[in-house]
């Protein structure tokens, strides 16, 4: 499929973060590729996992610091990294410019998941986490598992 497409110009809105669709699945392509945009000190998605998709970041402007699994990196443009399917990973602008950059996912994790989850998080108040989290189960992310947290005598005792 190459050409624009209705969803091109459509730019989603998740908190600060805006995302604009190059590419969905569809017409046999299981690919999608979406422009990332990321201003300063925005609340990015905490570290997640999706073990059906690969995923490519690859910035165009600005410094993006990226991590995955146990590395972490400041990627500037050209840069890119890639996640394997089920890998930790997440992204943040702790710099003074705006981020640009091309995301790729295979399969597709698709334009649905970023609109849900944005309306999510402008249905005003503290976002409902556990929206949040059906949300990304639906489209089969989970967050990363939360550190075991330490029992009275300071060792992991784990989660209830």
């Amino acid at each position: 499929m190459t050409g624009p497409h209705p969803q091109a110009q459509e730019v989603i809105k998740v908190g600060r973060l805006e995302i604009r669709y190059l590419q969905e699945a569809g017409e046999g392509c299981r690919m999608g590729c979406f422009e990332m945009r990321i201003p300063p000190g925005s609340n990015v998605p905490p570290p997640h996992r999706h073990p059906g998709n690969e995923e490519l970041v690859y910035v165009l402007d600005g410094t993006l610091r990226y991590s995955v699994g146990a590395s972490t990196r400041d990627l500037g443009p050209g840069d890119f990294m890639s996640t394997p399917p089920g890998e930790v990973h997440a992204f943040a602008n702790p710099f003074d410019t705006p981020v640009r950059a091309l995301v790729i996912n295979t399969p597709d994790i698709g334009a649905g998941f970023f609109r849900q989850v944005g309306a999510i998080l402008d249905a005003g108040g503290p976002p409902d986490h556990a929206k949040l989290i059906a949300a990304m189960a639906s489209y089969g992310l989970s967050p990363a598992a939360l550190p075991p947290e330490p029992g009275p005598d300071g060792t992991s005792a784990g989660r209830p």
